[in-house]
């Protein structure tokens, strides 16, 4: 049996994007329709037995009815074309009042074959070309479908968590008294998991996180646990399996060094044993590549722009349709001298691209307590004298006085 594991698709994000002139869309929402285009193509070119999605399809609680469609047009290539599809809710996908639809939830609704919808926990049995798997699934769970008002009232936010996860941990747990043992079993999971090394996530958040033990995820009854909510692809666990497929396109610099992609996740059963030899593989997909060009200008540069030019041309190759995000830091002194348009010219191959400068303005040394206005030359000289490292000898530092105030009044005669 051979199953797709993908999540985080969050169509909707648009940041760093352009309107694309050919369809009047975000270049954005065209960049992650791309990577899970390659996703569907993967499922139906090599015969995929199912797809698990864990969760988050769009970035907003209402994406727009263009968002909708496009993600519907990928749902039904895969359903006409006999591969069913498991949609996990997430903490995106769920509305901001009691009442009202998740944003999957119209495929539940419409009755649409070969596609399965999880707002709650439950255990489904899904056929497919190699057989019956069962998937024991948790959704995003809201606080208030976890705790009724009077657990929580009184508590702190650390001790409400801690009921939610016990409460979470218990499904799970109640979920596997139900699995079929002769039945291929997967826990697809929209959940944080205690040790995940977290993403954009971070950013993205929607309220109060409750976080789950990897021991309390991690049950032997599953042969393969399938997560969401975390953007990073990682594996926690590899017996039984515990993995993060991560978010499908990069969301932002914080993400700049992350490959994304899917997994495939082979079950194979041996009849005369029963134990079932689980195989997972990461696959990349092609997404929009982000850049950060980072250049630090002396103070005795004489032509910063071409010290510039060099560090983009280092990356020539690598800016071409990249989110660049350029660094410059440099004196104040010089800024003046930087030709933008010339370094915005050396961009005009990217995507989308940012400059930010980080102008080192001279600080001036408090003397004492005094400030510029406060003091006197006189006392100002006293007081740089008495601060410098190493100390200036008692004998000279007298002299320097003596010319100091001579040339003070001096200066002060002139002036009269």
């Amino acid at each position: 049996m051979k199953i797709l594991h993908f999540a985080d698709l969050h169509l909707g994000v648009e940041s760093y994007g352009r309107i694309d002139p050919a369809t009047g869309l975000s270049s954005r929402l065209l960049d992650f329709l791309f990577t899970l285009d390659q996703v569907v193509d993967y499922a139906l070119a090599n015969k995929v037995d199912l797809v698990l999605f864990c969760g988050d399809a769009y970035k907003s609680r209402e994406p727009s009815q263009t968002q909708q469609r496009e993600f519907a047009r990928r749902i039904n290539r895969l359903s006409t074309n006999g591969v069913p599809i498991f949609l996990l809710v997430g903490n995106h996908d769920l509305p901001n009042a009691i009442g009202r639809a998740t944003t999957t939830e119209i495929f539940d609704t419409l009755t649409i074959k070969n596609v399965y919808v999880s707002n709650r926990p439950d255990i489904y049995h899904i056929p497919t070309n190699s057989g019956t798997v069962q998937i024991a699934s948790l959704p995003w769970l809201r606080r208030s479908a976890l705790l009724s008002k009077e657990e929580t009232k009184n508590l702190t936010f650390d001790q409400i968590n801690q009921i939610a996860q016990e409460k979470l941990t218990n499904i799970i747990t109640d979920k596997v008294l139900e699995l079929d043992p002769k039945l291929p079993s997967i826990l697809a999971a929209h959940v944080w998991v205690s040790g995940a090394q977290v993403g954009s996530e971070r950013l993205m958040t929607i309220g109060q996180e409750h976080v789950l033990l990897l021991s309390n995820v991690a049950n032997p009854a599953f042969d393969y646990i399938a997560l969401g909510h975390i953007h990073k692809h990682q594996v926690l666990s590899q017996n039984p399996p515990v993995v993060y497929s991560g978010s499908l396109e990069r969301l932002d610099f914080s993400e700049e060094e992350d490959d994304k992609g899917f997994y495939v996740v082979e079950i194979e059963s041996d009849k005369e044993i029963g134990n079932r030899q689980v195989s997972f593989s990461f696959h990349p997909v092609i997404g929009r590549r982000f850049l950060t060009i980072s250049v630090t200008i002396e103070p005795q540069d004489i032509n910063p722009t071409s010290t510039v030019l060099k560090a983009i041309n280092k990356y020539e190759s690598n800016v071409r349709d990249a989110i660049v995000r350029l660094n410059i830091s440099l004196p104040a002194e010089i800024e003046g001298q930087l030709r933008d348009n010339d370094i915005r010219n050396a961009l005009k191959e990217a995507h989308y691209f940012t400059i930010a400068k980080d102008v080192k303005r001279e600080t001036r040394l408090r003397l004492g307590g005094w400030t510029a206005e406060e003091i006197t030359p006189l006392d100002a000289l006293k007081a740089y004298l008495e601060s410098k490292k190493p100390p200036v000898p008692p004998e000279r530092a007298k002299l320097l006085l003596q010319y100091g105030e001579k040339l003070i009044q001096e200066r002060k005669t002139k002036q009269i």
